[in-house]
């Protein structure tokens, strides 16, 4: 298998509908008296959370960078298809996301960049160029125990070289055919392991001690399965389940070199378009577009749950103790063993598997994933995506005053991007398993959310969700005894409400 390939995926859903006209360079959160938003103006449930978590933004600051990025990335893919040869890469720059800078080699295309909505950059070397020097870097690496971290960098038009021994490597570098000007070598600590895990937990397992995480779901032909990483299990290992239950076999791995795999499932396991999202939730996959540097990304593995970060830099070749692994993607998003195979997702697109890293979720750190397309193309598979899935019915709809026929009847009142809890901002007590169902009559012409949460011990777990672009909504939901709230957002427009609800 060639090194260098490019790879067009053909699960690829553009998010036109976020892309706001004559959009200010800062989104701006609605207010009360704003239009309701669209649907499609939603992130994924928990994303939002996990961004003010990780990244340390308001909950406005993560809305307004989630839809700055969603609308100017179709800019940087026009931009890059325009530019061909010149383009020199492009990425997000400022903390919420807010300008997108494209890079050329020919100053003659900044009129044509600043047009399309994103400052220009004049450097010296294009991105096929700097691909073609990763790979001179990696040749001439190759026996060096001490630059065991390498990628194109385009903020500084380098590739560089993270090393344990700086003046080793620059002496590498020196002696072979590699131009030092477009090398950069950063003394690091850093030396990424797999994140594979030899202790029991969800997700599945290999054999009878080893535990990864699921990728995405995935199909070939009539076959259902999903995608992982390779260093996971090699062609013919069995797996089973979270439950333990029998699962599937390894048709395909490849580690090191890269680190991908795929796992057919029997037909006791049907693939969904989904991610969980570590509230007990689930977000939507949508597609396959890369996202580009300096994008919010998420991942989800079964050892940490749901973290969230930026991309730092693509085309990233890392060394481990089993080999090097090219082609990789090098985000700050944490992880830790048991996390490999585990899925990274750019709001509702599908980036990749989660491969290794360093560092741990305690003190944060550096995870790499291995991109989903490549995937898809070396094993000939189809991405599972919401587009193409049978969509699971939504709740039904409501019209103010449609709440009757329930048991209890609880009242509020909330000003956008406000949430309130009931019953009376406390909870309820379920002591049987049975049905709870709820009804939200919201002010018209506003968007109001429901969620129904669980207490599982340590927090409050998001078991049901009801989060259509207007004012109603419906939650039915079927639970274990136990403590059960009600979650009623404002997302846009403020005022009362009621909340309808029966309960086992």
């Amino acid at each position: 298998m060639t090194r260098r390939h490019t790879v067009t995926t053909g699960c690829v859903l553009a998010i036109t509908a976020l892309v706001l006209a004559a959009a200010p360079a800062v989104a701006r959160p609605l207010s009360a008296g704003t239009a309701a938003a669209p649907a499609a103006l939603k992130p994924p449930p928990g994303m939002l959370e996990a961004l003010q978590r990780d990244l340390h933004l308001t909950r406005e600051q993560a809305q307004a960078r989630l839809l700055n990025e969603t609308r100017l990335t179709p800019v940087a893919e026009r931009l890059r298809s325009g530019l061909g040869t010149e383009f020199a890469g492009s990425w997000f720059t400022g903390d919420l996301g807010q300008t997108l800078v494209v890079a050329t080699t020919d100053q003659d295309n900044l009129s044509q960049i600043a047009a399309a909505g994103a400052r220009g950059e004049v450097v010296s070397r294009s991105l096929t160029q700097l691909d073609a020097i990763i790979d001179e870097v990696d040749a001439a690496l190759s026996a060096d125990d001490s630059g065991l971290v390498r990628y194109v960098d385009v903020k500084t038009n380098k590739v560089v070289i993270l090393s344990d021994a700086p003046s080793t490597t620059e002496d590498v570098i020196q002696a072979s055919d590699v131009d030092p000007v477009a090398v950069r070598v950063v003394s690091s600590v850093e030396r990424p392991q797999p994140l594979s895990d030899l202790v029991g937990g969800e997700a599945y397992y290999i054999g009878s001690a080893s535990r990864c995480s699921i990728g995405f779901s995935a199909t070939k032909g009539t076959q259902n399965g999903f995608v992982s990483a390779g260093h996971c299990g090699k062609e013919g290992d069995t797996t089973t389940g979270f439950n333990q239950s029998p699962q599937g076999i390894f048709r395909g791995s490849s580690f090191p070199g890269s680190d991908y795999s795929w796992v057919a499932v029997t037909s006791d396991w049907t693939p969904k378009p989904v991610v969980k999202n570590g509230t007990g939730g689930t977000v939507n996959v949508a597609g396959s577009r890369d996202a580009i540097e300096g994008a919010s990304v998420c991942r989800s593995g079964s050892t940490t749950g749901w973290h969230c970060g930026t991309i730092q830099q693509r085309n990233t070749s890392v060394t481990y103790p089993q080999g090097t692994i090219t082609e990789l993607v090098r985000t700050n998003v944490c992880a830790e063993p048991g996390d490999s195979g585990g899925s990274f997702i750019s709001v509702d697109q599908a980036q990749g598997v989660t491969s290794g890293g360093s560092g741990n979720c305690t003190s944060g750190g550096v995870t790499y994933f291995q991109p989903v397309g490549e995937i898809l193309t070396a094993y000939g598979l189809t991405l599972t995506a919401s587009s193409g899935a049978t969509p699971t019915p939504p709740p039904p709809t409501t019209t103010p005053g449609a709440c009757t026929g329930y048991s209890r009847t609880v009242t509020g009142t909330l000003t956008s991007g406000q949430s309130g809890y009931q019953p009376g901002s406390r909870y309820y007590q379920s002591t049987a398993r049975g049905l709870h169902s709820g009804c939200l009559d919201g002010p018209d012409g506003t968007d109001f959310d429901l969620y129904l949460q669980r207490w599982d011990g340590r927090s409050w777990a998001t078991v049901a969700t009801s989060d259509s672009p207007g004012p109603d909504e419906k939650i039915t939901y079927t639970g274990t005894a136990g403590y059960y709230r009600y979650r009623v957002t404002a997302f846009s427009g403020s005022g009362a409400y009621s909340l309808a609800y029966n309960a086992p």
